[in-house]
């Protein structure tokens, strides 16, 4: 009987390491913040825990007073939700507000302004190093206009004037930018552009990058309401060129916060009533797989990223006419797909994007025997165990490991 208990759990260990699977390891997660989060009418426990169930982990609000931003900051610190503090009393007495915030466990960093054309970036500046010499510890954050912002908005004659002189004059720790691409039926025609230009300008300042994904209603020309394809299709944009941070534009309905406008904000994951909409779910299940797959793209930096496809690519991108080692074949069919070697530690990863959100995409993709497929809960498995040839969805991607070679 001994003899046969003892069988029984050597089979029983054996089969556990056979069948065991490796999974991602990461130091920590891809931030992920959300634009006009909740309320200051609304601040409650309740309401910072259904935040955080959505996956959602930093927030920036305007709010009317210090008062009002520290109440939500003690409410926030206990779900585990950090703000980027943004009240009146931080541009009216930097130093001494900075003093007060400085300690709050749920300070992320401070927000200085959205969207500031080339004549704010001095006055930024100034007031940016004067919060740092207070507070060194947590970042100012400056958002910067897309790229096709035009030269009034701007204050410079070209888009990438504007990068560099805010480069130059905000001490900011990362450039951040927004862009809301996916229309009804296309993209606009110059996002990836942009993320090539802020991707390179960042990389040449030693800086990491912040972008976004639009999770609201905007306009008549913009897709409504947010599907889960075209969310994805966004973040995982964002992260094949190098992101380091995702940021939702908007949480709550920011129709109830601003004045009429021609953007149309209603149909964000929290509804102006202060329900819960259909993409509150899709949020979640996006957050979801930022924070499963922090393990390929937190810290990892872009070899080169190139685009594929019948037709013409993007403007300002590079056509794909190599393949890394270890990849033997990597086909579409003809469809558009976004295609990113990122560099890691020991590994190299391979990011295919299906750049359609509304059909998916063939792919066939062959490598030799160290290649390695990532799934989206972080599982990493022999590519070899998949068909070569398999359905990607639309603006999903499919992504690979490849160990570095001695």
């Amino acid at each position: 009987m001994q003899k046969l208990i003892g069988c029984l759990i050597v089979a029983f260990l054996f089969q556990g390491k056979v069948f065991s699977q490796e999974k991602l390891v990461s130091s920590g997660e891809i931030p992920i913040l959300a634009w006009y989060s909740i309320p200051a009418a609304e601040t409650s426990l309740a309401r910072y825990q259904e935040m955080k169930e959505a996956g959602i982990s930093f927030q920036v609000n305007n709010y009317s007073n210090i008062e009002e931003l520290l109440k939500a900051m003690d409410i926030a610190s206990k779900a585990g939700i950090r703000i980027v503090a943004s009240c009146p009393e931080l541009k009216s007495d930097p130093e001494g507000t900075v003093r007060r915030l400085m300690k709050h466990p749920a300070l992320a960093g401070y927000h200085l302004m959205d969207e500031p054309g080339l004549s704010a970036f001095a006055e930024l500046g100034n007031w940016a190093r004067k919060i740092q010499s207070i507070d060194n510890k947590h970042f100012c954050y400056v958002n910067l206009f897309p790229n096709f912002a035009d030269s009034s908005q701007l204050g410079t004659k070209s888009y990438l004037e504007y990068v560099h002189e805010s480069i130059k004059h905000i001490p900011v720790s990362f450039l951040s930018f927004d862009y809301y691409p996916v229309l009804k039926d296309r993209l606009s025609l110059s996002w990836y552009e942009n993320l090539e230009q802020i991707s390179q300008a960042a990389t040449r300042a030693g800086k990491p990058f912040w972008a976004f994904a639009l999770t609201t209603n905007y306009d008549e020309d913009h897709l409504t309401p947010q599907t889960l394809a075209a969310i994805r299709l966004q973040v995982y944009s964002d992260l094949a060129y190098g992101a380091q941070g995702i940021q939702y534009f908007t949480y709550w309905s920011a129709t109830s916060l601003n004045a009429p406008s021609s953007e149309d904000q209603r149909g964000a994951p929290i509804s102006a009533a202060g329900k819960r909409t259909v993409v509150y779910d899709r949020v979640k299940a996006m957050s979801g797989e930022i924070k499963a797959l922090s393990g390929v793209f937190l810290g990892s930096k872009p070899v080169w990223v190139r685009h594929m496809g019948r037709g013409r690519i993007p403007n300002g991108t590079i056509r794909l006419t190599a393949l890394p080692q270890g990849i033997k074949v990597l086909e579409t069919a003809g469809a558009p797909a976004l295609v990113s070697l990122l560099e890691k530690g020991d590994n190299y990863y391979l990011i295919i994007v299906n750049k359609d959100f509304l059909k998916s995409m063939d792919l066939t993709l062959y490598g030799d025997d160290s290649l390695q497929k990532i799934l989206k809960d972080g599982t990493i498995v022999p590519a070899s165990a998949y068909e070569p040839s398999m359905e990607v969805d639309p603006g999903d991607a499919a992504i690979y490991r490849i160990p570095k070679t001695k």
